[in-house]
């Protein structure tokens, strides 16, 4: 009886703080979450019952914190901020804190901006988690590349206009660029994420490409919430419209005949583009 009562023994985990018994501990799992662009209106429903059910939630800097109110009452709650131009948690130590608390019992829950899968180096997660042989499972969101564009009533895609949509970045690890001539040659609408530092650049050479400089194209920073703020113009006119509305990260750019679409939020924006 002594030894059965050992061996069902609760203890609190060094990292997790959570109670697990020191045998017969269930398996810990994953979820890797996409928040949505902005709006935590825009969180679904699967993912929120996930964040009921999860332990710990690993909570990337574009989420807006309104979303954890879906969080169990006693989640611990952890920071591992990434943005581009500052200071981010690295991306090895995310993956082994995730398989370390999985490993340990928890149920773990990875909140990212948009869609993991959509920029969000999900897949790199996914990964690291299947060579550990954790558990895991991707619940998809609304990335910025479509929700974004539809808050300022642009539709990526729309027969005879835009037969489709490429999402690009504008911020690779390898400081390669995309191929312009053939990203204008396809016709397709362009999103381009993490662009907004270097539009300059990313203009002059979709220039250079052959695209048309007085195609339509728009900035849209804090997406789908209320401190939206956008420049739309055409492509040409895109670096100076940005610089003179102070825009900055978070932003998408949007580049295509279907943002003459777009509704001007306020009267001072239309101004500032005209």
């Amino acid at each position: 009886m002594k030894a059965e009562d050992e061996r069902q023994r609760e203890h609190r985990s060094p990292v997790t703080g959570h109670r697990s018994l020191k045998s017969g501990r269930r398996p810990g799992k994953v979820w890797l979450i996409g928040a949505g662009p902005g709006d935590p209106e825009l969180l679904t429903f699967k993912a929120a019952r996930a964040l009921r059910e999860a332990e710990i939630v690993l909570v990337d800097e574009l989420v807006d914190r309104r979303v954890l109110a879906h969080a169990r009452r006693d989640a611990r709650i952890v920071d591992v901020g990434k943005r581009g131009g500052c200071k981010s948690t690295p991306q090895a130590f995310i993956e082994r804190l995730m398989v370390r608390l999985a490993q340990r019992g928890a149920a773990v829950a990875r909140l990212k901006g948009g869609d993991p899968f959509v920029f969000g180096r999900g897949g790199e997660e996914a990964l690291a988690l299947t060579r550990a042989g954790v558990a895991w499972e991707v619940i998809p969101g609304v990335t910025a590349g479509i929700g974004v564009p539809a808050s300022l009533g642009i539709p990526v895609t729309q027969r005879d206009v835009a037969r489709g949509v490429t999402l690009i970045t504008g911020h690779s690890g390898d400081g390669s660029e995309p191929d312009w001539r053939a990203l204008r040659a396809g016709a397709t609408t362009l999103v381009i994420y993490m662009g907004i530092k270097r539009v300059g650049s990313l203009v002059g050479a979709m220039l250079e490409a052959g695209f048309p400089a007085d195609t339509p194209a728009c900035a849209i920073q804090n997406g789908t919430l209320a401190r939206q703020r956008e420049v739309v113009t055409t492509l040409g006119r895109l670096p100076r419209a940005v610089v003179e509305a102070q825009l900055g990260s978070p932003a998408i750019l949007v580049v295509g005949e279907v943002v003459r679409h777009a509704r001007i939020a306020t009267e001072s924006t239309a101004q500032r583009v005209a």
